[in-house]
């Protein structure tokens, strides 16, 4: 039986913790930015963030371990294969955020027995909530309204005419052309966030999402991947195999996922999947 989404107690505690965090990442306007590595920025806002919700997850989930993107000693904590942990994104979409647009997120996510099973995303400049997973369903909450079901409605299969693919800045460039070539009807669209990309498929406003370039963290896909599960979207790789959340998937170092990332409406990864990986392939022949 699912649980009642009434009656559970942590979800108005999770809502005020995130938006507090929405807050306070929408009234900044001075933050700092510091380069973490090669195009790879953080803010003060960042670390902010991510230290609020560390707390906010140990007062409500006292016995489980945190990771963090901005906490490095916490990530140790899945080379230790805990049976359950969170993972906390403090901002998905930094380069958005730094550039001042729109489409950035707060996230945490459930790993349980190295699958994802709850996410929740919260994007502060739409004060818009998406939380739900594993036996529990979806749901979404605008500003103070109640929370209600989010309903995950498939777009039309693609043709020869309309088959829109979200893919990131980076491997747009990099696959684009390449993409374009086998499938002429591919019409590229991006926004900043992984977790929002996520839940544009989820809503049918896209039919797939790829992720290419092998950098994405396990913070990035967790709580996203857990909602993608629970709308009946199909998660894999370009091979087809089931994205797998195991240290053996796992970069030891970087906690960043050595599959690519596929996820999608079952028609779309049906249709599209076999010939986005030539693409991949041939590209990187070059």
């Amino acid at each position: 039986m699912k649980p009642s989404i009434e009656f559970s107690p942590v979800v108005p505690q999770m809502r005020r913790l995130l938006q507090a965090c929405g807050q306070i990442a929408t009234a900044e306007q001075n933050f700092e930015v510091f380069e973490k590595g090669r195009d790879d920025y953080v803010t003060s806002v960042d670390r902010a963030l991510d230290a609020k919700l560390t707390i906010g997850l140990r007062e409500l989930f006292p016995h489980d371990p945190i990771i963090t993107e901005e906490n490095r000693d916490s990530q140790k904590a899945f080379r230790s294969n805990p049976q359950r942990v969170w993972c906390v994104d403090p901002l998905d979409g930094t380069d958005d955020f730094i550039q001042r647009k729109l489409h950035y997120a707060v996230m945490l996510g459930l790993l349980e027995a190295q699958q994802p099973t709850v996410g929740w995303i919260y994007a502060p400049a739409f004060d818009q909530l998406f939380f739900g997973g594993q036996n529990w369903g979806l749901f979404q909450a605008v500003g103070d309204r109640p929370v209600e079901p989010l309903i995950s409605t498939a777009p039309p299969p693609p043709d020869d005419r309309t088959c829109e693919i979200l893919i990131g800045y980076k491997d747009q460039k990099r696959y684009g052309e390449t993409i374009a070539r086998l499938i002429p009807p591919a019409q590229f669209s991006t926004i900043g966030s992984f977790g929002l990309k996520v839940m544009q498929v989820v809503q049918g406003k896209a039919g797939i999402y790829i992720y290419l370039n092998r950098r994405v963290k396990l913070w990035d896909t967790v709580g996203p991947i857990a909602l993608a599960r629970a709308a009946g979207l199909i998660c894999c790789d370009l091979a087809g195999n089931p994205l797998q959340f195991s240290p053996d998937f796992i970069d030891n170092d970087t906690l960043a996922h050595q599959q690519e990332i596929v996820i999608g409406w079952p028609a779309y990864v049906h249709a599209l999947r076999s010939r986005l990986q030539k693409a991949v392939w041939l590209r990187n022949q070059a």
